[in-house]
């Protein structure tokens, strides 16, 4: 997979809990550093301070190949309590997006947290460009690193919204 394809990933898990409850949780933007070894946290950039299309945020990261870096993300989707997306550093032309969606099963919600590289330049831009005969490595290793985080965020979404978090 090359980065220029739009490589995507996507995690699951089903809730013990109704969409309504689960919403808050997902569309917390600084809940994910809780679980994940990558994301250090984020705050809310404009005054209103709440989840809504157009609002931006400032994330902080941190990856021991790359050091500590911040990016501005920016709601293209909030539609309670179903989908909350964002894309990093520009809405037209992301470095990467990312989606959260919950559908009701029941009584129950299955969450699916949804991310994709590009198509703007993003971290693995430069490392691409100086072993080009590598990306494919490259891309599959940044997927992979996305997917375990991501998969220890919505398992502490679970975990929370069943009041064992």
């Amino acid at each position: 997979m090359r980065y220029a394809d739009g490589p995507t990933v996507e995690v699951e898990t089903t809730i013990a809990a109704p969409p309504e409850e689960v919403w808050p949780l997902v569309t917390d933007i600084d809940m994910p550093a809780r679980f994940s070894n990558e994301f250090q946290g984020a705050r809310w950039l404009d005054d209103d301070e709440r989840p809504a299309v157009g609002a931006r945020f400032l994330g902080r990261n941190q990856h021991p190949a790359r050091g500590a870096w911040e990016t501005v993300s920016i709601i293209t989707a909030c539609e309670a309590p179903a989908v909350f997306a964002w894309a990093v550093t520009d809405a037209d032309y992301p470095s990467a997006s990312w989606r959260f969606e919950l559908n009701p099963e029941g009584e129950h919600t299955r969450l699916r947290q949804w991310a994709q590289l590009g198509p703007g330049p993003s971290g693995l831009t430069p490392a691409i460009e100086s072993r080009p005969e590598l990306e494919e490595k490259i891309v599959a290793r940044r997927l992979e690193e996305l997917r375990a985080n991501m998969a220890a965020t919505v398992a502490g979404i679970k975990a929370l919204a069943e009041g064992a978090g």
